[in-house]
């Protein structure tokens, strides 16, 4: 599930470098695997739940790979998304993209993709490294965000363009975020340790 979802994010980065409308429509087509794979998890779940009585590490392994796959599932949503904001830039004349939003898309990447490594190896330093990477990915957001309405002051033509790039970038920052939610999985079962929303109730 986790490769899909890799698959599936870069084909829909493709169609949007490339403006492929044909790239785009088979985003769709390739999220349907995804949903039925999270489907299939969630009765394995409650199979597993209902017939093993799990408790301790083996409970909390369960529950996070309920909960990645709920994450793996957005990031094919998230993926549509941008499939969507590549068919409708098809009908503008060709503005080049931002290079923030390159970096946003490469950063978001590299860290979904670090994300389920430390998934698939328990490993807990890994996934902490990808909780540290996340305040870079918003700064990279905030920087096709700045970019994006720069060139609208300068270019008042091409709003509808720069509203996508936009839109893209707040996707792209999705991913970050539902990364990040995969790697506090994997503390959770290595560590025994709930990190999930620690930074607002802390404060």
């Amino acid at each position: 599930m986790g490769g899909l979802a890799e698959r599936i994010l870069e084909k829909a980065l493709q169609s949007l470098w490339e403006r492929s409308p044909r790239l785009a429509r088979e985003v769709a087509k390739d999220d349907l695997p995804i949903d039925r794979l999270d489907v299939e998890i969630d009765q394995a779940v409650l199979e597993f739940l209902a017939l093993r009585a799990p408790v301790a590490q083996d409970l909390r392994q369960v529950i996070a790979i309920k909960t990645a796959a709920t994450d793996l599932e957005r990031v094919g949503d998230i993926a549509r998304n941008i499939a969507q904001s590549s068919i409708r830039l098809c009908e503008f004349e060709r503005k080049p993209v931002p290079r923030s939003l390159d970096a946003l898309a490469g950063g978001s990447r590299r860290v979904l993709a670090r994300a389920l490594r430390a998934f698939a190896d328990y490993d807990s330093e890994l996934a902490r490294q990808v909780i540290a990477t996340d305040d870079e990915i918003d700064e990279d957001e905030g920087r096709v965000f700045r970019a994006s309405v720069a060139a609208i002051k300068q270019d008042p033509g091409c709003c509808e363009q720069a509203v996508e790039f936009i839109l893209v970038g707040r996707n792209l920052e999705r991913v970050g975020d539902h990364a990040t939610n995969i790697a506090e999985d994997v503390i959770l079962v290595v560590d025994s340790l709930n990190l999930k929303h620690a930074g607002k109730l802390e404060s």
